[in-house]
């Protein structure tokens, strides 16, 4: 299992960053190699994605998710998955997102660029997008207010 954690300070509204962050269709707007993102109710999501060269789909679960504070997920279909998201507020105007993500690589070519640095990399690179767009922006494109609670499994 890989594990990465990468943060951006992005200059809006804690409500802001998060509720941006609820709008997992928008994703591929700022997700490298993100083609699709679908909701298919409050707490599932369907991706589909190009990782290392080939197209892979999944189903996340979304297990936690509280307003402005955080967002937890998990693979339940597909490439092995989990993290969460945070949002801490700086000042008034001013949030720090935290990405924790564990990825199990599968095959020769995800391995190696895995040990090579790339999942890190491009964490880092999509939070710094994300930043851009929602700065761009300076509101958000929709949101999502519910309380998500599911136990562990």
């Amino acid at each position: 299992m890989a594990s990465v954690v990468e943060s951006v300070d992005v200059n809006v509204p804690v409500s802001t960053a998060y509720n941006q962050w609820t709008q997992f269709e928008d994703f591929p707007r700022f997700m490298e190699g993100v083609k699709l993102v679908k909701q298919l109710d409050a707490t599932h999501l369907h991706w589909l994605a190009e990782i290392a060269g080939t197209e892979q789909e999944w189903d996340a679960e979304i297990s936690e998710q509280h307003p402005d504070e955080r967002v937890a997920w998990r693979s339940i279909s597909g490439p092995k998955n989990a993290g969460v998201v945070t949002f801490h507020r700086m000042d008034d105007s001013t949030t720090r997102v935290t990405l924790q993500m564990d990825v199990e690589p599968e095959g020769f070519v995800e391995n190696v660029g895995t040990a090579l640095g790339f999942l890190d990399r491009q964490v880092k690179g999509d939070l710094q997008r994300f930043k851009e767009f929602i700065e761009g922006r300076g509101s958000e494109t929709g949101a999502w207010r519910g309380e998500v609670e599911i136990p562990s499994r």
